[in-house]
């Protein structure tokens, strides 16, 4: 894997008439991506520091989106994260809708995602498996009673649960670790996939990146704007937005 015979680099003809190829030759494709996929449909990745965060807010975003930090103010952390992690106007892109349209044509077994914007199955795939949580699934810490979103947008300041217990986000914060049953379930489907398909993620978020280690195939392709440290690895490097590269070759 990752011989120079079989990697391409670019966003070019050839590279993508083969990832078109492969794509038509194998059944039990699964797809792992991160906040790439999601920025074409306008949702930044909140991991950048930029000048708007340090005009708005006094600490840096990993420390507010932390655990420790949500206990110890609750009301700055759902003042950032109705503000900066939540885009209810959000649409699928291309990259979504090329995704579900392969699940649909029986190619696609999965999608094992870092984003928590639901924006997979909105637009229409099936098997999806959210490492980080969703902001559609909401629940009381003391009774684990279920709110919506809206519900959740609705609310003045910390949201409350009927019980008078603070509601949550079903999403894993800074100092949380994964659930282990979407852990396992996704290595399960890595490690039987013959092919993977990479896009839209740095591969620098820890434990999730770690998961591309199952995969036994040949067929390893990664679809990024950046270089990243998996580039020697793949089989298959197209350079470019996701949206675009997938939407091309799926149609959409």
């Amino acid at each position: 894997m990752g011989s120079e015979e079989k990697k391409e680099n670019g966003w070019n003809r050839e590279a993508a008439e083969t990832l078109k190829q492969w794509i038509e030759e194998s059944d039990n494709i699964v797809f792992f991506g991160g906040a790439g996929v999601s920025t074409e449909s306008g949702i930044p990745d909140f991991r950048s520091v930029d000048g708007l965060y340090h005009q708005q807010y006094k600490y840096p975003p990993e420390t507010i989106i932390s655990h420790s930090f949500y206990l110890q103010n609750p009301e700055e952390f759902y003042r950032f994260y109705k503000d900066r992690m939540i885009f209810t106007d959000a649409k699928p892109n291309r990259a979504h809708r090329a995704l579900a349209k392969l699940e649909e044509r029986g190619k696609l077994k999965a999608v094992i995602t870092q984003n928590i914007d639901g924006l997979h199955q909105a637009a229409g795939s099936k098997e999806v498996l959210e490492l980080h949580g969703s902001v559609h699934r909401n629940y009381c810490t003391r009774c684990r009673k279920f709110y919506s979103l809206d519900e959740v947008m609705a609310a003045e300041g910390v949201p409350k649960c009927s019980c008078g217990g603070t509601i949550k986000p079903d999403v894993v914060l800074y100092e949380e670790g994964l659930d282990q049953h979407t852990i396992s379930k996704s290595v399960q489907y890595i490690r039987h996939a013959d092919m993977l398909i990479i896009g839209g993620t740095s591969l620098v978020v820890y434990p999730a990146a770690g998961l591309i280690d199952y995969y036994q195939g040949n067929k390893l392709v990664l679809i990024n704007k950046s270089v990243t440290s998996v580039d020697s690895r793949a089989d298959l490097v197209l350079s470019g937005p996701i949206g675009e590269i997938l939407g091309s070759i799926c149609g959409c």
